[in-house]
């Protein structure tokens, strides 16, 4: 099924690689626990690297400042047999392999996209430290919806930033942030910069309300005291008050500036 994406995205032939990830390469990286060990084993199936993007294969220039380094991009496509603990193969994945990833999850006849930002490690520069993920809700390729075609024409590499790899990198972040927010809001828009960075700080606190809503909400179901019940239903309702609010305001953000 990723291969309709893949195909979507156009890049040149000179970045393929083909190369399979063995299991084992991940249980020898010193980073994976107990947990991450029993789900490289029970559900990933396959692991290929599939596209190298670096400038010897692309026309994009390493990025290098004092908190990130971006020379080289690695694409990855990861075959799961279950995506119930995506979010560990995510950061175990990340943590494994010294690059900044495009991960592209296949499950079924759908597929998920992730990235992951990196930075510099200020107290041994030789090492990385993982920051935010974003990852795509799941979508078939084949039969995509309007926001998700305009989501894969976005991801075309003719329509990314050639600037750097640092660049390059954020307008798919950017990408996925829009595709994100269409989940909440029933809008699709693409921001950059300062606009972006102010949405990607909303939808992260709408994202926290909408988990402590749902806590909420299967604490109320156990409760037995009528007061407790009460003061838990008063909750509930402020938050989705705020919940409102927060995807009101992700849905005038679209009236930003693209390229402010």
């Amino acid at each position: 099924m990723s291969q309709t994406f893949f195909d979507s995205l156009g890049i040149p032939a000179k970045c393929f690689l083909n190369k399979t990830l063995f299991k084992k390469h991940f249980l020898e990286s010193g980073v994976l626990d107990v947990t991450d060990k029993k789900t490289l084993k029970d559900d990933i199936e396959k692991i290929r690297w599939v596209y190298t993007l670096k400038p010897s294969t692309i026309n994009i220039e390493p990025f290098k400042d004092d908190n990130y380094e971006y020379d080289e991009i690695a694409i990855l496509q990861i075959d799961l047999s279950s995506n119930r603990r995506i979010k560990r193969i995510i950061s175990f994945i990340n943590k494994a392999i010294p690059y900044p990833l495009i991960l592209v999850f296949d499950y079924g006849e759908m597929i998920a996209i992730s990235v992951m930002n990196k930075r510099i490690n200020q107290a041994d520069k030789s090492k990385w430290v993982v920051g935010d993920e974003w990852t795509t809700p799941w979508f078939n390729p084949n039969s995509p919806t309007e926001s998700e075609k305009n989501f894969m024409g976005g991801l075309a590499i003719k329509n990314l930033s050639f600037l750097n790899f640092y660049a390059f990198y954020s307008d798919i972040k950017n990408l996925i942030v829009a595709l994100t927010i269409f989940t909440k809001t029933g809008i699709y828009s693409v921001t950059k910069g300062n606009a972006s960075e102010s949405r990607i700080e909303i939808l992260r606190a709408l994202e926290k309300l909408e988990q402590d809503k749902l806590e909420l909400q299967n604490k109320i179901k156990k409760e037995t005291q009528m007061g407790r019940q009460v003061a838990l239903t008063t909750s509930i309702k402020k938050m989705a008050d705020q919940i409102n609010y927060l995807k009101q305001q992700l849905t005038d953000s679209r009236r930003a500036p693209k390229n402010e």
